[in-house]
């Protein structure tokens, strides 16, 4: 995903846990704000040809990372909504290039709601370490989800078009 150099960036990133939603409501921001739209995971799964859990599964959660971040920094567009991965966050290097093309968007939900939406997450291509629990993640990236975000949405009991109205108004 490359853009011509000298184009002013004007991107929204939406970072958030597996299962907030931002797939979802990238989609429908990128239609209304008249915007393209990209899911690194989507990126991801194109560039080796497998489901991000059987690239977990047969190459560990390193691998992933690794192949993530090189994904992350590749991602070089202009007037898109960009919807990340969870595990986008932990790369620094990432968060500031994406800075640099646009507005990074937290989409905050509870660990209650993540725990309900995420019946699936044996085949989602969640990075989790031995041992570690999405309540360890949650408590993890929250911090670091803040720390990155030029606005963070309290998404909890908004409807799709609710979210989108408030990064709208913001943008």
């Amino acid at each position: 995903m490359k853009r011509k150099r000298g184009i002013e960036m004007n991107n929204v990133i939406l970072v958030g846990m597996p299962a907030c939603g931002k797939s979802t409501i990238g989609v429908v921001l990128a239609k209304t704000m008249n915007k393209g739209f990209v899911d690194t995971d989507l990126l991801i799964q194109q560039r080796e040809g497998k489901t991000l859990q059987n690239i977990i599964n047969e190459h560990g959660n390193d691998y992933f990372h690794r192949i993530e971040e090189s994904v992350l920094l590749d991602v070089d567009v202009n007037n898109y909504v960009i919807a990340t991965g969870g595990s986008a966050i932990y790369f620094d290097c990432a968060m500031e290039h994406f800075k640099e093309h646009g507005k990074i968007v937290y989409i905050k939900v509870s660990l209650e709601t993540i725990l309900e939406r995420l019946n699936n997450i044996k085949t989602r291509g969640v990075t989790l370490g031995k041992g570690q629990t999405i309540e360890d993640l949650y408590h993890q990236r929250v911090p670091l989800y803040e720390k990155h975000a030029d606005l963070v949405i309290e998404a909890e009991d908004l409807h799709i078009e609710e979210i989108v109205e408030k990064i709208i108004e913001v943008f």
